[in-house]
C-alpha cells in the first residue's frame, strides 16, 4: 500500500464526514484512512462506520493526548509506504491523492506539504482568515505559497512523510503547540530531502470567528518562541516580522493619541502607515475572493494575526528569554481549543 492518511480527531464528526466523502472521490485509491479519536466528547464512530463499504478505514479511541501523539499512535498501526497527515476540518479535492504520488514519482520527496484554500462554501469569515494565513502580506507565504520569505517547512493540516523517515525520527514531539514545526525541523536536520508539493493542495475550514482565530495564533507566537529555546537558528527575521508589527501598531497609536493633546492637527499622521496597510489587504483580498464585504474582513484577520501572534510572542520571550521560565502556553482547555 502507497499512503496511510492519518486523522487525529478532537469533537468533529461532522468535519470528518465530509473529509472522508471527499476521500470517496479520489481519482486514486491506493490508500487507508486511519481515524484516531483523541478523547472526544462527541465521538465520530458511527460516521466511520458508514464509510466502511467505500474505503479501507480503521477507526481507534484513546483518552486525549493532544494531536501530535494522537498522530503517532495512527502512524503505529498504519501499512502505507507513506503517511499523510491531515487535520480533521480539511476537505480534498478529488485530484489530491493523484497529484502527490505524481509528485512522487517527478522527483523522490522523504517529507513533504501542500498549500490549503478557501472552498467556496465556507463562510465570509473563514474566507477571511484564510486570506490572512496564506497572503504574502501577512505571512510572507511561508505557509506554502510560492512567494515566500522563508523555506517551506511543511505543516501537520496537510503533510506527507515516509514512514521509515517518520519512524527513525519518532514522529511528533509532546509539544502543545508548534509539535509539526518541530518535527519539520528535525527533518531538515536529518537531512532528508523535503519539498512543496503545490497541486497537492486541500480546502482548509480554519478557525470560525475571530476570537477562536486570536487564540490559535497566540500560542503559535508562543510557540515560535519554545522552538527557538529549543533550536536557536530557527529563528528568523520572518518569524519576528508579527512582534514588530505589533510594537509598531502600538506605537503609532501611542503617538497619535500623544498628537492629540499636543498638536491636534497633526494626530492623523501615525495612522496613515496603518491605513495604507489596510488598503492593501482589503484591495488584494477583494481581488482574490471577488468580493469587497471578505476584503474588509480581511483587514480584521490581519490585525488578528500579526498581533495575535505578535502578544504571544512577546510574552514568550519575557518569560522564557528574561525570566527564564519553562515551556508554556495559554488557553490550556483541551489540545484543540
Amino acid at each position: 500500500m502507497m499512503f496511510s492518511i492519518i486523522i487525529p480527531v478532537y469533537n468533529r464528526p461532522d468535519e470528518v464526514d465530509e473529509l472522508l466523502e471527499s476521500l470517496t472521490r479520489q481519482t486514486v485509491k491506493d490508500f487507508e484512512v486511519v481515524i484516531v479519536e483523541d478523547g472526544s466528547k462527541v465521538p465520530c464512530r458511527d460516521v466511520c462506520e458508514k464509510y466502511e463499504a467505500k474505503l479501507d478505514i480503521q477507526y481507534f479511541a484513546k483518552p486525549n493526548s493532544g494531536p501530535g501523539q494522537s498522530r503517532n499512535y495512527g502512524v503505529e498501526r498504519a501499512h502505507g509506504d507513506y503517511v499523510l497527515i491531515l487535520d480533521s476540518d480539511v476537505v480534498l479535492p478529488e485530484g489530491y491523492i493523484a497529484a502527490v504520488s505524481a509528485e512522487l514519482e517527478r522527483e523522490p520527496a522523504d517529507a513533504f506539504g501542500g498549500p490549503d484554500s478557501a472552498h467556496s462554501s465556507f463562510t465570509d469569515t473563514q474566507k477571511a482568515i484564510s486570506y490572512s494565513m496564506t497572503s504574502f502580506f501577512t505571512t510572507g507565504g511561508i505557509r506554502g505559497g510560492k512567494k515566500k520569505l522563508d523555506k517551506f517547512y511543511p505543516r501537520s493540516f496537510n503533510m506527507g512523510v515516509r514512514r521509515d523517515v517518520y519512524e527513525r525520527l519518532g514522529g511528533f514531539s509532546k509539544m502543545r503547540f508548534g509539535e509539526d514545526i518541530d518535527f519539520s525541523i528535525r527533518i531538515f536536520k536529518a537531512g532528508c530531502r523535503c519539498r512543496l508539493f503545490p497541486e497537492a493542495w486541500v480546502w482548509h475550514k480554519r478557525r470560525t470567528d475571530l476570537k477562536k482565530f486570536f487564540r490559535q495564533v497566540y500560542n503559535s507566537g508562543i510557540a515560535r518562541i519554545n522552538l527557538y529555546k529549543k533550536y536557536p537558528e530557527s529563528l528568523k527575521l520572518v518569524h519576528m516580522l508579527p512582534m514588530v508589527f505589533t510594537v509598531g501598531v502600538l506605537s503609532m497609536l501611542a503617538l497619535c493619541i500623544a498628537l492629540l493633546f499636543l498638536c491636534p492637527t497633526l494626530a492623523w499622521l501615525p495612522l496613515v502607515p496603518l491605513a495604507l496597510y489596510s488598503l492593501i489587504i482589503c484591495a488584494d483580498s477583494a481581488r482574490e475572493n471577488h468580493s469587497l464585504h471578505i476584503g474588509i474582513l480581511s483587514i480584521a484577520a490581519a490585525y488578528t494575526q500579526l498581533m495575535g501572534y505578535g502578544f504571544g510572542f512577546i510574552e514568550a520571550w519575557w518569560k522564557r528569554c528574561v525570566r527564564g521560565k519553562s515551556e508554556f502556553s495559554a488557553f490550556e482547555k483541551n489540545f484543540y481549543s
